[in-house]
């Protein structure tokens, strides 16, 4: 007999938080536009998220093969970088502060399974990575982590707790390997 019973498994408290509708539309759309190498310009990709229900600031820069689960649960600052193929997966709310770099491939993760329950119940919790931090890229944010202001995860590392402020993690799981010190610029 197996530990675990996925027939069993049911997600009936999990909410999405838009209609039927809206999800097939912005499936589509997410489809044709954000994880295509067409490239379109981030102005339209901007409007289209906040026509989706994101909060987008001002001179975000989205590249290429972006995957966001849902945009109505996605808050991004002002001048903030989203690298090619980064995939936003947003069962909960993603808030990503200003001035914030998420480097290619890095995954945002919000939702995962209790390995404790025999019908594998789903487990959902909000990422915020703070204003100035880098995420690197194929690092991993882990639900219901913070990222702390202006802290790095180098890539390839694994942030499954919250970072401090102006560290820089490296690792899985990551962690602290050397304050973050910023050099004067022009």
């Amino acid at each position: 007999m197996s530990p675990v019973d996925l027939s069993m498994y049911d997600k009936r408290n999990y909410r999405v938080g838009a209609g039927v509708l809206k999800r097939i539309a912005w499936y589509l759309v997410n489809a044709v536009v954000f994880q295509s190498w067409l490239c379109p310009p981030s102005m339209p990709k901007r409007g289209l998220l906040r026509l989706f229900g994101a909060s987008v600031g001002a001179h975000v820069v989205i590249k290429p093969r972006v995957n966001i689960k849902y945009p109505w649960l996605l808050r991004i600052g002002s001048s903030a970088w989203i690298g090619e193929n980064v995939w936003i997966d947003n069962l909960a709310q993603v808030t990503i502060g200003d001035n914030v770099c998420i480097s290619q491939e890095a995954y945002l993760l919000t939702g995962n399974h209790d390995y404790k329950d025999r019908r594998f119940g789903l487990m959902v919790a909000p990422v915020t990575v703070r204003d100035g931090a880098w995420i690197g890229a194929r690092a991993v944010v882990c639900p219901g982590v913070s990222i702390g202001e202006g802290s790095v995860l180098t890539a390839g590392s694994v942030a499954q707790a919250d970072t401090q402020a102006m560290q820089v993690y490296r690792g899985n799981p990551a962690r602290i390997c050397r304050e973050r010190r910023m050099n004067g610029g022009n």
